[in-house]
């Protein structure tokens, strides 16, 4: 990304992304040798070209079997392709175990980006909370500016309590379930 010259928050905005860049090679290193594989085999599996070269086989298998049929040779696997089946059937489970696992280990990395979030949220609003407190105070304080009493302020200058906004968000989540089960 480039920065502007002389851009003062170009230092932090390099800072920043160097820490998201730590955390993704963070998550890489602990990861396993058996969860890169299975990564790895996911990328190959969610790539287009893979549903051409599925389709190709797929064709190949039935085209090839109904050709042996029409030259009265033995097909090795006859209408209603039961072998073709099966097989579709295995890969379709494999897929699906490739897939869970590559979003669990994404998951993870989603929840420790969604923690630094939250940190961040919070260390953001006790400084806001801090600045009110200070600007309120340079106020109270200088005889230039006309003192009065402004509660929002003083509510804003307060810090937010993490827990009474979690039991708060948990009262409004079960009154919306109460809610939904009353229709």
């Amino acid at each position: 990304m480039p920065q502007k010259v002389g851009s003062a928050n170009a230092p932090r905005v390099e800072e920043t992304m160097q820490s998201i860049a730590h955390l993704h090679a963070k998550h890489h290193q602990h990861s396993t040798h058996s969860e890169r594989l299975v990564d790895r085999g996911t990328a190959l599996l969610g790539q287009p070209s893979f549903l051409v070269i599925l389709t190709v086989v797929i064709a190949g298998w039935v085209l090839g079997n109904l050709t042996s049929l029409r030259f009265n040779h033995v097909a090795l696997d006859p209408p209603p392709f039961a072998w073709l089946e099966v097989g579709l059937t295995v890969a379709a489970v494999y897929m699906a175990v490739l897939i869970l696992t590559t979003q669990r280990r994404a998951d993870r990395l989603a929840d420790m980006r969604e923690q630094m979030t939250l940190e961040l949220s919070i260390q953001t609003e006790k400084k806001v909370a801090k600045l009110i407190e200070l600007l309120e105070e340079l106020r109270r304080d200088s005889p230039e500016v006309f003192d009065r009493i402004d509660t929002e302020a003083r509510e804003m200058s307060s810090r937010a309590d993490p827990r009474a906004m979690a039991g708060a968000i948990e009262q409004t989540n079960e009154s919306l379930k109460v809610g939904e089960n009353l229709k």
